[in-house]
C-alpha cells in the first residue's frame, strides 16, 4: 500500500505480512514511514493506494472503531494517556466498544494481573506515574479492548536500561499469552532480538526483510542501526 499526508506521499508499495503468533519488528531511521504505517493500519491515515488485510476484512474500508473490533489495537508513541484520570479510569476507557464493555471487570481483573503495580495505582491519576508505569498502562488500556494484533508504537522511548528490560520482558509475556505483535521500536537491537522477522523501512519503502537473527547480522543493519 501507499500513503499520504496530503499531497506528500510516505509510504511508496509498502508489503509485509505478519502471521498469527508472531512477533514482527518495523525498524528505520526517523521519518522512514514506521508510525505512519502503523497509523495506515490503525485507520488513521488511509491508504491512497493498494489495501490493508487482515483475516479475510479490507481494512482500508473500514472506520477506526471497526478495525478495533476486528481486534487490532494501537498503542501510540508517547503513551497519549488522560493525565487527570485516575489508572483506572484509562483502563476502563480502552474497553469502549460493547464486547469488551461487556467483559470489562473480567479484562480489569486480568490486567491488574498482568501488571501488579496498575493495581497498586488504580486511583492514582494517570499523569503522576513514572514513564514506566505510564507506558504500562498504555499497553493495559489496549489490553482492554482483548487485542488479536497488538501494535506498539516505540514502547520504551525515553525509558532507562533497567526499564527498557521490563517492557520488552512484558511484550514477550504477552506474546507468551497467544497475541500477535507488530512492534515499531527505536531499540534496534533488542527489538530483533525478540522478533520472528523484521522489516527495515526506509524512506518510507521495505529496503530489507528477513528473520530477525538475519537482520541483526545484516552488515548493512549493522552499520546504519546497530553502530558496528
Amino acid at each position: 500500500m501507499s500513503a499520504a499526508y496530503g499531497r506528500v506521499t510516505t509510504l511508496w508499495d509498502v508489503s509485509f505480512t505478519v502471521a498469527e503468533g508472531e512477533i514482527v519488528t518495523l525498524i528505520g531511521s526517523n521519518g522512514a514511514g514506521k508510525t505512519t504505517t502503523l497509523r495506515v493500519l490503525s485507520g488513521l491515515l488511509p491508504v491512497r493506494t493498494g489495501s490493508v488485510q487482515f483475516d479475510g476484512h479490507d481494512l482500508s474500508r473500514l472506520r477506526s472503531d471497526q478495525i478495533v473490533g476486528l481486534g487490532i489495537v494501537h498503542v501510540p508513541e508517547g503513551r497519549l494517556l488522560w493525565p487527570r484520570l485516575s489508572v483506572e479510569e484509562n483502563l476502563i476507557l480502552g474497553a469502549y466498544l460493547p464486547k469488551a464493555k461487556a467483559k470489562r471487570k473480567e479484562n480489569l481483573e486480568r490486567v491488574f494481573a498482568q501488571f501488579p503495580t496498575l493495581r497498586e495505582r488504580r486511583n492514582q491519576l494517570a499523569g503522576t506515574l513514572s514513564g514506566g508505569e505510564r507506558q504500562m498502562c498504555a499497553i493495559a488500556r489496549g489490553l482492554m479492548s482483548v487485542p488479536r494484533l497488538l501494535m506498539l508504537d516505540e514502547p520504551s522511548l525515553g525509558l532507562s536500561p533497567r526499564l527498557v528490560g521490563e517492557i520488552f520482558q512484558t511484550i514477550l509475556g504477552l506474546h507468551e499469552l497467544g497475541i500477535t505483535v507488530l512492534l515499531v521500536e527505536q531499540n534496534v537491537h533488542r527489538a530483533l532480538e525478540i522478533a520472528q522477522r523484521g522489516y527495515v523501512l526506509e524512506l518510507g519503502r521495505v529496503a530489507k526483510s528477513g528473520s530477525g537473527q538475519q537482520l541483526l547480522a545484516d552488515p548493512h543493519v549493522k552499520a546504519a542501526y546497530l553502530g558496528l
